[in-house]
């Protein structure tokens, strides 16, 4: 069926494949403040980020809001009606007094943020694909699935991303999901359930929310942590099965779910990593995806604490330090300047020997 795929179009090439919005941004009378999520800290990043003068609102990506037509790409519509109640919103984002709110503030001030990191999401993942890498800073909703959402996640936008790919994007048909936030993705995994296109890593908590036995039988490498578990094993963990995962298929895209839930002392994720194992693990997969020549998807999913923002921003200027993410196209050779200079000095170096 033919699709408007306007959330894929009007990219300027002059941007770097980070994707924001200040709609992300849930700000409405003091109720943000009653979840423990930092519900500005989408934009603290962005912030860091030009404070350090990596990026400017010029080279930062506009994310586009996802529409009903592109939620449908994996959404019931019977699911999509649900969120016109507001007490059906306020169980999922887990914020009750969104229970007494009319609908018409619900949709704009609670949903349409979150339809915003999810088109942020949608349009990050062809980013990636052309690009070489993407970072949504938002999204990563992975509770939610087709039919059903929880844990402050109302759509599924790593499924919709993933379906978008397939869908619309040639060459692309097999994905991995390495799900790296405190919790267990059992949105995406109840949605891929049967697809062995798409392969899932998951590692968490093994004692918190959601404990979805079903969505389990999804993961194709299960990670269960223990209460308190620290940076050497965890890193060690995430090293060792990232590149198991990588090396037992080869997929056409990564998509990287980095919650910072696991930060010590958030007080949902019961993990004890500190920021300096955040930014390690982040760098840890990008390594793997860019040293394989995978494009590679990053969203920023959970994480509770005022601190968190700060710990994002660091990891994102860490592999940009490292030559992990950099602003030149980095998919193919022939149109990296990087790589074009490498070959040229080569030939330079070869042509000095021989006249030696």
């Amino acid at each position: 069926r033919p699709h408007r795929t306007e959330l894929y179009e009007g990219v300027p090439p002059t941007c770097w494949p980070i994707v924001y919005s200040p709609d992300y941004n849930i700000t409405f009378m003091g109720l943000e403040k009653l979840h423990p999520f930092d519900a500005g800290k989408w934009g603290k990043v962005i912030n860091f980020l030009k404070e350090e003068k990596l990026i400017g609102d010029d080279l930062i990506v506009q994310a586009r809001e996802a529409t009903d037509e592109d939620l449908l790409v994996v959404h019931t519509r019977r699911y999509l009606n649900k969120l016109k109640w507001s007490f059906v919103v306020a169980t999922i984002t887990e914020i009750p007094p969104v229970l007494f709110l009319p609908n018409f503030l619900v949709q704009r001030k609670v949903l349409k943020p979150l339809r915003t990191q999810t088109g942020g999401t949608i349009m990050a993942g062809k980013l990636a694909v052309d690009r070489g890498w993407a970072i949504n800073v938002g999204g990563g909703f992975h509770h939610c699935s087709s039919d059903k959402g929880g844990g402050f996640c109302a759509y599924a936008d790593i499924t919709l991303a993933i379906k978008f790919l397939f869908e619309r994007v040639p060459g692309v048909c097999k994905a991995t999901i390495i799900d790296l936030d405190a919790h267990q993705g059992n949105g995406h995994e109840r949605d891929f359930m049967n697809d062995h296109r798409v392969y899932i890593m998951d590692v968490y908590n093994r004692y918190i929310y959601p404990g979805d036995g079903f969505a389990k039988r999804a993961i194709k490498r299960k990670v269960e942590l223990e209460w308190g578990t620290e940076d050497t094993e965890y890193l060690q963990k995430v090293h060792t099965h990232v590149e198991g995962a990588l090396n037992e298929l080869k997929p056409d895209i990564i998509v990287y779910n980095a919650g910072t839930d696991i930060l010590d002392g958030d007080p949902l994720g019961g993990l004890a990593i500190s920021p300096q194992g955040i930014v390690k693990r982040d760098e840890v997969v990008f390594k793997a995806a860019r040293s394989r020549g995978i494009p590679i998807l990053m969203v920023t999913s959970g994480g509770y604490q005022k601190r968190t923002a700060r710990i994002i921003a660091d990891s994102i200027l860490n592999l940009h330090n490292l030559g992990l993410i950099d602003k030149e196209l980095a998919t193919s050779g022939a149109e990296n300047p990087k790589v074009e200079q490498m070959i040229r000095d080569s030939v330079t170096d070869l042509t000095n020997l021989s006249l030696q």
